[in-house]
């Protein structure tokens, strides 16, 4: 099957029209500085000068964010030639019929006259020179300060946000198309705000040149009255004035409305949101200043000689919004918490749809059989705590916290067993007697109610399994029976315990070094950017949890870390010193009221391992090589000895030289998977010691 492949070629300059009527326009405005314009097309020009004034101040109060009208600087400078065109053409026109009348430059400066001035040109002059000052001395001077120090500051900032852009990239934080959207914001940014520091001179060049032409238009004016058309000073002045003046506020209004807009775009800062937003939602965003304001308001409403009316009206105003915005706020966050809550619901409902939901796997699952799940299900709550306090436990013992235990049922395993699966794949698996509690005996006696003899499937103890309506014969006989949600979590606690290495994350690493003081953050960057990676952290601590060695002294361990780790690579050197170092907690935790039982690897099987090391030139250790027979003679004994103690129910651990450590615990762990293993550096100071025997 061919497929066809078209292509997209830009689009030309001139297909729509618009740029070529964009590019007339400007052309235009050009034209109008050197060519001579009747009234009518003036009174066009001074509207549209007007109604473009406007339209920037209108788009200046919606626009979200200042780079949403990137364009300003733009449309600033030609709103601002369009005015000094303007200006030019009805100084021609002043100049050249201003002795015909009021009227010789057209409706629209006649009409500003008439009812700015009131008939009284000195009355249009105050008002103009008044627009003079607010325009340039407290608009235009403000705005033109704030975009210089924005343009600084937006210039200074620009490497501190690249490198913030590149370390969330490097982190993972955002994928590389969301950082070429940061890159050209910035750019955008930076560009913008600088262009502003310029177009703010526009507007001051704008003020200053109004005033300017309108002086010429007052002098020039009565100058070529009184001379060439033979007009009385006061007809003239009272003539030109008037036309002179009533073009300058026309002029005046539109520039004071675009600086105003200027104002506002450079004030907004780093504010989100339209300007009414902005303000308005921060003004009423403290019904409390709303409240003290009308009861202000009120109080000058009753003092003698203050009208009454427009105080009080204030005071009602500001204290219905402050008695109806905590209301209106909180309707809002209900709906937005309803809108998120929908939101996530929608969210799950498509994940469960969805391919790639179907391949993630949980952590650790728990499967129930079809019969198991529903037993269980009416204990749900209480399975649900005892989970809960149980990853509290493990989190405190051994100092990260393991993954949530999802809870599933699965037809396809027999309906009255379960399954424990790690990762998606099953570990561990038992039945359960439903309606029974179970009795672990061991090697004592066994109850006298009838029960069936079976094997405790945490550890495989012997035990007996019993009716439920025995349980209270069997606590009259001393016993303590076991239910099946506990029978059940124990199984799964002990799992857990045996694959804490598989459980402990790189996520779980960053989390628990982000949780560290700052001091020891550092440290833990410095020792990952140099010496090690975080991955390499990573297999350190798996090492430590893989012979139940908590991590919850995380400090302690990257002290030890960063006093070998500049001068050793190999993971199992690192881990080796870092036991060591963390002797006292390893042999606090195993002993037993303050009593450490250890069990010796007797002087034979000692110098057997040391002759198995493999060195190299260096002295470094490269292999570890013993004979077969050798390590099944040294199993069988082992075996005996370990298992005689262990019968007995004392905790202990097995003792050897500090190179051999690592070695008999690979073997031991195949028979005694939760036998400690230490070294005799490793016996912490203060620790009393009790020897139990040797493996000899």
């Amino acid at each position: 099957m061919a497929i066809s492949s078209t292509t997209v070629l830009p689009s030309k300059p001139g297909l729509n029209g618009r740029d070529i009527g964009f590019a007339v326009g400007i052309v235009s405005i050009l034209c109008i500085l050197f060519l001579p314009i009747p009234a009518f097309l003036i009174d066009i020009g001074l509207a549209f000068s007007i109604a473009l004034s406007v339209l920037i101040l209108m788009v200046s109060l919606w626009i979200q964010r200042p780079l949403d009208f990137s364009a300003f600087p733009t449309v600033l400078l030609i709103a601002t030639m369009i005015r000094l065109a303007l200006n030019i053409a009805t100084t021609r026109v002043i100049l050249s019929h201003g002795h015909e009348g009021h009227n010789a430059a057209g409706g629209v400066i006649a009409g500003f006259s008439s009812l700015v001035m009131s008939g009284d040109f000195v009355i249009g002059l105050i008002v103009f020179l008044i627009l003079i000052v607010v325009n340039f001395i407290v608009i235009t001077k403000g705005a033109t300060r704030i975009a210089e120090v924005g343009a600084r500051f937006t210039l200074d900032a620009i490497p501190g946000k690249q490198m913030s852009i590149d370390a969330d990239l490097s982190a993972g934080i955002i994928d590389e198309k969301e950082a070429q959207l940061r890159r050209r914001e910035l750019e955008e940014e930076s560009s913008f705000f600088g262009a502003m520091d310029g177009a703010s001179k526009f507007v001051r060049g704008d003020a200053v040149a109004g005033l300017l032409i309108t002086t010429i238009n007052v002098f020039g004016g009565i100058i070529i009255g009184y001379f060439r058309h033979g007009m009385e000073i006061g007809q003239a002045a009272d003539v030109f004035v008037k036309l002179s003046v009533g073009d300058g506020i026309v002029s005046q209004v539109p520039a004071l409305i675009v600086s105003l807009a200027a104002g506002l775009i450079v004030t907004r800062g780093g504010t989100l949101g339209s300007t009414d937003k902005a303000v308005i939602g921060q003004l009423s965003g403290y019904p409390r200043a709303l409240w003290v304001a009308a009861g202000l308001m009120a109080t000058l409403a009753l003092v003698p000689g203050l009208p009454f009316i427009p105080f009080m009206v204030l005071a009602l105003l500001m204290g219905g919004s402050a008695w109806g915005i905590p209301r209106q706020i909180e309707a809002e966050n209900k709906r937005l918490r309803e809108s998120e809550e929908r939101k996530v619901v929608e969210t799950r409902e498509s994940e469960k749809d969805s391919v790639k939901n179907v391949l993630k796997t949980a952590e650790v699952e728990l499967a129930l059989g079809k019969q198991v799940f529903p037993r269980l299900l009416g204990t749900h709550q209480e399975l649900g705590f005892r989970v809960a306090k149980m990853r509290k436990r493990f989190a405190t013992q051994y100092g990260f916290v393991v993954p949530e235990i999802k809870v599933i049922d699965d037809i396809a395993i027999p309906d009255k067993s379960y399954q424990i699966r790690i990762h998606g794949t099953t570990v561990a698996s038992s039945t359960l007697r439903l309606g029974e509690v179970l009795v672990i005996v061991g090697q004592g006696r066994k109850p006298t109610v009838p029960g069936d003899e079976v094997r405790e499937p945490t550890f495989g103890m012997p035990a007996v399994s019993v009716l439920e309506h025995f349980v209270e014969d069997l606590k009259r006989e001393g016993f303590h029976p076991i239910d099946n949600v506990s029978v059940l979590l124990t199984h799964v606690s002990e799992v857990i315990r045996n694959n804490l290495p598989q459980l402990l994350s790189y996520k779980d690493v960053k989390i628990l070094i982000d949780r560290l003081d700052p001091e020891y953050k550092k440290l833990a960057d410095e020792m990952c950017s140099s010496h090690m990676s975080y991955s390499g952290l990573q297999a350190v601590l798996k090492l430590l949890l893989a012979e139940r060695v908590s991590i919850r002294n995380l400090h302690l361990i990257l002290e030890a870390l960063a006093e070998l780790a500049p001068h050793v690579r190999k993971t199992e050197q690192l881990v080796e010193h870092v036991r060591v170092r963390m002797s006292q907690q390893i042999c606090g935790d195993l002993a037993d009221n303050g009593v450490l039982r250890v069990l010796r690897l007797g002087s034979k099987w000692d110098l057997m391992f040391h002759q198995a090391i493999k060195r190299d030139a260096k002295g470094d250790i490269i292999d570890f090589d013993i004979d077969p027979r050798t390590l099944e003679e040294f199993s069988e004994q082992a075996g005996q000895v370990i298992r005689e103690y262990m019968d007995r129910g004392l905790p202990f651990v097995l003792v050897t030289s500090p190179e051999t450590r690592s070695y008999v615990r690979m073997i031991i762990e195949r028979l005694f998977a939760t036998l400690p293993v230490l070294s005799h550096v490793e016996l912490a100071k203060g620790i009393e010691i009790k020897v139990l025997g040797s493996i000899s």
